[in-house]
């Protein structure tokens, strides 16, 4: 997505609008029953969770144009942070280590976004964005593990990925956002965005959502922040700041230390 010539709002789009149309035939041969006796509420959630999908990639796409591609990955896997914020919201007690591990994930934060201020405020507003882009992560995880208990991965897939288009197409057209005219490496780019990161990826966790919890996931997300920095380093010669290096340790850090203090969540069974 980095190396795509292409608009952020216009790649996000069309990861989504595309896997749609490719998921959308299995999901209507096998999946229409659940799609047809879906309650209202699980309508609601399934819709919340599309809605976050959409405000993830606008703000995480947009990210990895203003600032680099190790800061913006490190930025956005702190949904997990996000994730035990809700927690605690619902009542759950922290304990002293978890409050330990997560101040030393938003220092690292401020430290990268604290060198990126000092290197270009373009790079800060891709930090912030990113961010943002890891709230919504976490909306998008948190909502769709109430909807997988009824839906199958398929089902789920398509009704998120399909909100999620129709509501990137709004906001393409909102902001005069061309949607095509892109080279021919472009469009290769954005059609391997689709098949891994969109067919495989995203799909992959909308399966997991069956049987893990969103701290899990966020957990095996952190994987993403070392091999996303490497590929960029060698791939498109992005070279961040020590500082830069020194924040994502801390940020990991910080995030192992929360997710080891954590209770094992029970399992969730898919029907």
């Amino acid at each position: 997505m980095a190396a795509a010539a292409a608009p952020a709002f216009a790649i996000a789009f069309w990861r989504n609008a595309a896997a749609s149309v490719l998921i959308a035939p299995v999901a209507l041969t096998r999946s229409r029953d659940e799609l047809t006796s879906l309650g209202r509420w699980h309508w609601m959630a399934t819709a919340l969770a599309g809605v976050a999908l959409a405000g993830h990639f606008a703000t995480w796409v947009s990210a990895l144009k203003l600032t680099s591609v190790a800061a913006a990955t490190a930025l956005v896997c702190a949904q997990i942070v996000w994730v035990v914020l809700y927690d605690r919201l619902r009542g759950v007690r922290l304990a002293p280590a978890v409050i330990l591990g997560l101040a030393v994930a938003i220092a690292g934060v401020l430290v990268v976004t604290g060198v990126d201020f000092a290197l270009s405020r373009r790079a800060l507003a891709g930090d912030a964005l990113a961010v943002v882009g890891g709230f919504f992560a976490a909306v998008y995880l948190i909502s769709g593990q109430s909807v997988r208990t009824r839906l199958s991965t398929t089902a789920y897939t398509v009704t998120c990925y399909g909100i999620c288009a129709v509501l990137l197409a709004v906001l393409c057209l909102a902001t005069g956002t061309e949607l095509t005219g892109f080279s021919t490496r472009t469009w290769l780019l954005i059609g391997a965005v689709t098949v891994s990161a969109q067919l495989f990826g995203h799909s992959l966790l909308n399966h997991l959502l069956a049987v893990m919890s969103p701290i899990v996931i966020s957990l095996l997300l952190l994987l993403e922040v070392p091999v996303a920095a490497l590929l960029a380093g060698v791939f498109l010669g992005q070279s961040p700041a020590w500082g830069v290096y020194a924040g994502l340790v801390m940020i990991l850090i910080g995030l192992a230390v929360v997710t080891s203090q954590r209770p094992p969540p029970a399992p969730v069974q898919a029907d």
